[in-house]
């Protein structure tokens, strides 16, 4: 009886997010190589049943390999300087915001319909009105076209997350900071600061993203001549399928490893957030 319930038990914990991730990715690469080797490999073929649309796995890891660092660091470089200053200061103006909610909580509509107009934006129709008023950049240096929409694709959901977070703070505990005569801004830095890291941090993760994806749609249009973004668009004219596909396989794993730091620092910070102790 027992053994049956420590079995039941066991079989009942769940996987721990390592191994949960790289299931979901081993499972990705899996359908990706059936689906190109079997339904999806006469898309875009030519006559001859060569150069579809859709590379399989090997394919675009030799290109990858073929490429190498000399071709994809300088573009991955300017995307991820664009995407870091665009992260930086939409996070900061969405923070900012959200604490002033805290100390005056008449701006709290206001700032929520602000955050809502910012998602609202298309991104791709906002991307040239920016290029015309920024202008283009210099050779190699980044583009403030894709810095700005780097910040408006992450301050929507810093807002909201961080605005969330900051309310979640326990009332009693609020309750005795006032007794003891502390005003609002000695209950957020005391209290409502220290219970809504977790919730900030679960927002920051979430937008790193959010910033990859603005500024390579910024690229676009920014006038850059290296980044993600032009390489993209140069692969696609000479219709190199492969390097696409790999450049575009380099975004993701930027975004996902981005996202994969703010989760360890989310974990070491505020380890009581996952359930586990600071000691494990």
């Amino acid at each position: 009886m027992t053994g049956s319930f420590l079995l039941s038990t066991t079989a009942a914990r769940p996987l721990p997010p390592w191994a949960a991730a790289g299931i979901g990715v081993a499972a990705t690469v899996v359908l990706w190589w059936l689906a190109a080797a079997t339904v999806l490999s006469g898309v875009g073929a030519s006559a001859d049943g060569s150069g579809g649309a859709v590379p399989t796995p090997p394919e675009v890891l030799g290109q990858l390999a073929s490429d190498g660092v000399g071709f994809y660091w300088p573009n991955l470089a300017v995307t991820m300087a664009e995407a870091s200053a665009g992260y930086l200061w939409g996070n900061a103006g969405a923070l900012l915001l959200s604490a002033s909610v805290l100390v005056l909580p008449s701006l709290e509509r206001l700032i929520t319909q602000l955050a809502v107009i910012s998602y609202c934006l298309p991104i791709v129709a906002i991307g040239p009105l920016a290029f015309i008023v920024i202008g283009s950049p210099a050779r190699g240096e980044s583009s403030g076209t894709a810095v700005l929409l780097a910040g408006i694709s992450v301050f929507f959901t810093t807002v909201v997350g961080a605005l969330a977070a900051l309310k979640s703070a326990d009332r009693a505990s609020l309750d005795l900071v006032a007794v003891y005569g502390g005003g609002r801004l000695k209950q957020l830095v005391k209290v409502q600061l220290i219970s809504a890291l977790p919730g900030i941090l679960n927002a920051l993760k979430i937008a790193v993203p959010a910033a990859v994806l603005g500024a390579v749609l910024g690229e676009y249009v920014g006038g850059v001549d290296r980044g993600i973004g032009p390489a993209l668009v140069n692969a696609q004219q000479n219709l190199e399928i492969a390097r696409a596909w790999g450049v575009a396989l380099v975004a993701g794993l930027l975004a996902g490893a981005g996202y994969g730091v703010f989760a360890l620092l989310a974990r070491f910070i505020t380890p009581w957030s996952s359930g586990r102790r600071a000691a494990a």
